[in-house]
């Protein structure tokens, strides 16, 4: 695992192309073991003993104190994500027209086809299918029954789509991905992932070098405790794992990070309206918790 300065030094040399994206990337993960964590190395408590205050800046407490992160890193695929996501924008907006052929093709390669059931007479996609009563399809809007519906085929599926992307025959997740993940897509999804795919591998040298920039800003930020306060173990477990700090009026009770104040220091009218709310949540979660819902 690299030190705060080797993580400072590898991205000064990857932003001036002094070293490859797959160089940085071997060099910043070649030594990661599963379960190692940053606060575990010698660099890491060497320059915590230097921020660490005496006392906690929540609650003032000087007992079994450590840095409390305000914020936390992703992980690389997060940002290689997003990154891909704006490129990917952005090459839809300068290549909005898709080959249909080579759409098509892509569709008939990579999707299995389940088409949607539609009436005969009025081509609505919504019939009932009743268990007991023939015939067995019921159009829930022109009310006509049959027993045997209509089907598109891919074809005219993709040619619709072309007409009109917004169309109501081509909203419907009928395709299912060949891949492990069998997603469902309809037309338009799936040409966004097509698109998405293209614009990846235009730009895919440039993506994974913005991604890792990135990431590597993100903990060299996390190692450098510059988004840190000091905090005893009470704090700082309240704040990580259950999104509550100490009221700063009282210095008493906890509250939601997102909130200003605690329930007890709200105005008389508010603080009633929300314990009312809270019991009202308690009664609904023990009636779920009797019907076996919860």
């Amino acid at each position: 695992m690299l030190t705060y300065n080797e993580l400072i030094e590898l991205k000064k040399k990857l932003a001036n192309e002094e070293v490859t994206l797959e160089y940085a990337k071997e060099s910043c993960w070649k030594d990661f073991q599963e379960g190692a964590r940053a606060w575990h190395t010698n660099d890491w408590k060497k320059r915590r003993s230097e921020v660490l205050k005496d006392k906690c800046e929540i609650c003032d407490s000087k007992e079994t104190l450590t840095l409390q992160h305000l914020s936390h890193t992703l992980k690389y695929n997060d940002y290689e994500r997003e990154v891909t996501k704006r490129y990917t924008e952005t090459f839809i907006g300068s290549n909005s027209i898709v080959d249909k052929f080579e759409f098509s093709e892509h569709v008939i390669k990579d999707y299995d086809y389940v088409p949607i059931p539609l009436c005969p007479n009025c081509e609505d996609n919504r019939p009932n299918k009743r268990v007991r009563k023939l015939p067995q399809y019921l159009c829930a809007v022109c009310r006509h029954e049959f027993d045997k519906p209509v089907y598109k085929s891919v074809e005219e599926l993709i040619a619709i789509f072309y007409e009109n992307e917004d169309a109501i025959e081509v909203r419907d997740k009928c395709f299912i991905s060949k891949d492990k993940w069998k997603n469902k897509l309809n037309l338009s999804n799936i040409k966004y992932w097509f698109q998405r795919n293209m614009a990846k591998t235009k730009d895919n040298e440039t993506i994974g070098k913005e991604a890792f920039l990135l990431y590597l800003d993100d903990n060299i930020k996390y190692l450098s405790f510059s988004d840190t306060i000091t905090a005893c173990k009470k704090c700082a477990f309240s704040y990580d794992i259950k999104n509550m700090e100490l009221c700063p009026k009282c210095k008493e009770h906890y509250k939601g990070i997102q909130y200003a104040t605690c329930i007890q220091c709200l105005p008389e009218d508010r603080r009633k309206a929300a314990l009312e709310t809270i019991e009202f949540g308690k009664e609904m979660h023990a009636i779920h918790k009797k019907l076996g819902i919860d």
